[in-house]
């Protein structure tokens, strides 16, 4: 099999050093803590849990985890393997029973929300990521720009060490494929993300299920929330802006969390008009946290960072202080320097 073309981007031996990290851990009986992002999505937590069930198979003290509280995953993942092994942060080892943290597809180190504690205690770090933007808080890094999803690089790591690729590890790494391309519809697309796929389909990844639970289906509290961010949608002719916010007050009355909102900015960014769509969430603390997303001419990635967060050409999201009229304004202001 020949090699990914997203490997040519990726720091030379960096793979091979991540890989020798990892038997190093399992020879030396190390713990090991798998962190996804705060508020999950399919890349991030299939990516975890994939690692988490690979070196479990290697033999290593894993635990997955997401750094938020309470820890909640998306109904889509809810089902995936390895999901019933996740700790909530304040069940977590403390910093000096662990030996090594992997994050994956956390591009920031406030992504990882109260992970971040094992950070601050010097606890060895090994970061697999595709965000060109990723800050750097690793001792370790993979950072693959040019791959579709993070999976594809844990998938590699995997494969090196020689992990036997069965169901439940394709089921995983399947979830944030087809969630990181959209079904295999944006432009990050490539061979290498077919012959993964296909790979992870005859592994027995369950396809049609996936694509179901993922993309068409949503519970009624879901699309009601839905219809109320649509009712205030706006569009800023000048800059192709459509945009919409949905409020803390919303997602209670539904009795949502956050990921309920993934749907809101799939459905904002497929307007006609729009070259970039926004939605802001209200975060937990009381923040925002803004969604982005291109249909190409535009790299939002770029404006997320210049907002202080981060992301990809095509989706990137950042948080922020302001009310949302407030952070529009500022998002409208960066598009108008494009």
């Amino acid at each position: 099999m020949s090699a990914p073309p997203w490997l040519d981007d990726v720091e030379p031996d960096a793979i091979d050093a991540a890989v020798g990290r990892i038997r190093q851990a399992v020879a030396a009986g190390e713990r090991v803590v798998v962190a996804s992002h705060v508020s999950p999505d399919g890349d991030t937590l299939g990516g975890a849990l994939a690692m988490h069930l690979g070196l479990q198979r290697l033999g290593v003290r894993s635990t997955p985890t997401v750094g938020e509280t309470p820890l909640k995953v998306p109904a889509a993942l809810a089902e995936l393997p390895g999901v019933p092994d996740l700790l909530p942060p304040a069940a977590l080892p403390p910093p000096a029973e662990v030996d090594l943290l992997i994050t994956v597809d956390v591009a920031s180190r406030e992504r990882l929300g109260r992970v971040t504690t094992y950070l601050d205690a010097g606890v060895a770090c090994l970061v697999i990521d595709h965000h060109a933007s990723a800050d750097g808080f690793g001792d370790l890094e993979v950072i693959a720009p040019r791959a579709a999803a993070a999976v594809q690089v844990v998938d590699e790591i995997l494969r090196r060490l020689d992990v036997p690729l069965d169901r439940d590890l394709a089921t995983c790494l399947y979830a944030g494929l087809v969630t990181d391309t959209g079904r295999f519809g944006h432009t990050n697309t490539d061979g290498s993300v077919m012959q993964l796929a296909g790979r992870l389909i005859d592994a027995g990844a369950p396809h049609a299920e996936m694509i179901s639970r993922l993309f068409d289906t949503r519970s009624l509290g879901e699309l009601q929330l839905l219809a109320v961010a649509l009712a205030r949608l706006a569009f800023v002719p000048d800059v192709a802006l459509v945009h919409t916010h949905v409020t803390h007050r919303e997602l209670e009355e539904q009795g949502l969390g956050l990921e309920a909102l993934e749907a809101v900015i799939d459905v904002v960014r497929s307007a006609d008009l729009a070259e970039v769509a926004f939605v802001a969430k209200p975060a937990p603390d009381g923040t925002w946290r803004g969604s982005l997303r291109s249909r190409g001419r535009i790299d939002v990635g770029a404006i997320a960072t210049q907002l202080g967060g981060g992301g990809h050409a095509m989706a990137a999201g950042f948080s922020t202080t302001l009310d949302p009229a407030d952070v529009v304004a500022e998002v409208v202001a960066r598009l108008r320097e494009v």
